[in-house]
């Protein structure tokens, strides 16, 4: 078969059957009575098999030694093809993310397509100020994808470069919280915290309908994070997880503080109370538990609280008795 028939044959470009033959790849052994090359079946055969390596990414030079060597062995070169097309994918990958950006801003020229660019590199700079200035400047001459200020904000370990993403996402004008809920389910528990507090930091009943959603998460950071910010929201909702955080001694100062500015509500104030004297009584609470339960109350409005301590001032714990007694005197001080 001469080599124009090949070509056909086979879908290699006569051009690129005379550089493999100039490579050694393949050495068509026939000739016609006028010179040309003739390829027999073996040839053919060989060319497939060139053309099968070459589409797994092997170079001509790998495929040569393929086929030539009897001692090579595909196993090494294939798991170096693996990771050689996982970094291919990563970058590219990265890059379509990259564009995606971009586009989403709706740039109206090459030069705010050039700002984008500059500002999502700023947000993953090695600088920490720099991160800090591009979460500062994002949405005021040039706007930021808010999956690009998401992505920033759950990698970020530091706090004042976390505080100005915060304060950027907050400032968007949506669409950051379903990327942040999905984030709660990390299998990093830094992850996690970075996304619960942020969302701590929206405003908005999206925000809030996530933060409940996460007082029944697994992670007590999470759970104890979420009731926090409901807390200072006023949603009665967090009150069951901010006693429970009294009693773990879980940020119990904060968790008190909350619950002090919810029984603000005539309505709540008592129910506070009677949940915090529940798990006084309960035996399973411990000494340092009971303490704490203890000073919650002093913030505690009404007659249920006021009723409690005037109990626990004859407590069997003397420091509890103590502490009781003292905060009974403070709410009969005028």
């Amino acid at each position: 078969m001469l080599i124009g028939e090949v070509a056909r044959r086979s879908g290699v470009s006569a051009r690129m059957l005379r550089h493999y033959e100039s490579l050694g790849l393949v050495r068509p052994a026939g000739r016609t009575g006028s010179g040309y090359r003739e390829y027999g079946d073996e040839d053919i055969r060989r060319i497939f098999h060139i053309e099968s390596l070459r589409s797994l990414g092997l170079s001509l030079r790998e495929i040569g030694r393929a086929l030539d060597d009897p001692g090579f062995t595909p196993g090494q070169l294939v798991g170096d093809l693996i990771e050689q097309t996982r970094a291919r994918v990563a970058a590219e990958t990265e890059l379509l993310t990259r564009l995606r950006r971009i586009a989403a801003t709706g740039p109206a020229s090459w030069d705010d397509a050039l700002r984008v660019v500059a500002l999502l590199q700023a947000l993953g700079s090695g600088s920490k100020d720099a991160r800090q200035r591009a979460a500062l400047s994002s949405g005021d001459e040039v706007p930021v994808p808010v999956e690009a200020l998401v992505e920033a904000a759950l990698s970020e370990s530091e706090p004042n470069v976390a505080g100005a993403l915060r304060w950027a996402l907050a400032r968007s004008g949506g669409g950051s919280t379903a990327p942040l809920a999905r984030a709660l389910g990390s299998p990093s528990a830094a992850v996690r915290e970075r996304a619960v507090r942020t969302l701590a930091a929206l405003p908005g009943e999206e925000a809030a309908a996530r933060l409940r959603d996460g007082l029944g998460h697994a992670d007590p950071v999470v759970r104890g994070q979420a009731a926090l910010a409901l807390g200072g929201r006023g949603e009665p909702a967090a009150i069951p997880e901010l006693v429970e955080m009294v009693v773990d001694g879980r940020n119990d100062t904060d968790a008190a503080d909350a619950l002090g500015a919810l029984a603000a509500d005539d309505g709540a104030a008592d129910a506070i109370a009677a949940r915090l004297v529940d798990r006084l009584a309960d035996a399973a609470t411990g000494r340092p538990a009971r303490g704490r339960l203890t000073q919650a109350l002093a913030d505690i409005p009404g007659p249920v609280a006021s009723r409690a301590l005037t109990d626990l001032t004859g407590d069997e714990d003397p420091a509890v008795a103590l502490t009781a007694a003292y905060l009974r005197g403070l709410r009969d001080t005028p």
